[in-house]
């Protein structure tokens, strides 16, 4: 589903370059629960970026179903991620102008879509039924998550990227919206890429991978 071979990331910070990812390489099935893993500036979340085709490696390739995602021109590249995938941030990322339902929609939208019944379906899954008219600031942190979630996934995406999905919730909100992202995504047979420094949380994945100075650590 996911192939990265050798790669290499590098940032310029004035006349000095970091370099954060350092000849990595990863292989993630379809289907699978992936927890990337490590110390703050490890490298994760850069992987995740760089393996979402948001972020270009300096060197090296990232395959998706056999795509070179970086071998497309930014238009299309952008569709693949549009078709492809999903995402959920820490930070939800909500417009805060829109509704739970605006919100959750638009994915579709950019797909040209009109807005489904399956979006009003995810809301109500996500235990949203009696919200969807209200705006971000009338929703709690939990609930905002979960119109996070409905917005990845209203477009059935083939692979959703989470990044610290739970950070900004207390444990028992937390896992409940790992209970349903799990949930979801299996229901969906989706692959899924999480970013956490939560040893726990990772634990409850099929796989984690421990990312430190940019390479993976030996299992």
């Amino acid at each position: 589903m996911i192939t990265a071979d050798h790669l290499h990331r590098s940032y310029s910070i004035g006349k000095k370059q970091v370099e954060v990812l350092h000849g990595l390489s990863v292989h993630i099935a379809r289907g699978e629960r992936v927890f990337l893993c490590g110390p703050s500036g490890a490298g994760k979340t850069t992987l995740m970026y760089t393996l979402a085709g948001l972020e270009p490696p300096t060197q090296g390739r990232v395959l998706i179903d056999g795509q070179d995602v970086y071998a497309l021109s930014l238009r299309r590249r952008a569709l693949f991620r549009n078709r492809m995938m999903g995402f959920i941030f820490q930070n939800y990322m909500l417009m805060p102008e829109l509704t739970a339902l605006e919100n959750a929609s638009l994915a579709t939208a950019i797909a040209g879509k009109e807005a489904t019944e399956r979006v009003r379906s995810l809301l109500e899954n996500v235990g949203l039924a009696d919200r969807m008219d209200h705006l971000p600031n009338e929703l709690s942190g939990g609930e905002q998550q979960r119109v996070a979630i409905a917005r990845a996934l209203a477009h059935d995406p083939a692979i959703i990227f989470a990044d610290e999905p739970t950070g900004n919730l207390d444990s028992r909100n937390g896992g409940q919206i790992l209970d349903l992202l799990f949930e979801l995504a299996e229901a969906g047979g989706k692959t899924l890429v999480t970013v956490t420094h939560d040893r726990t949380v990772a634990a409850r994945g099929d796989r984690v991978l421990m990312i430190r100075d940019g390479v993976v650590e030996p299992s």
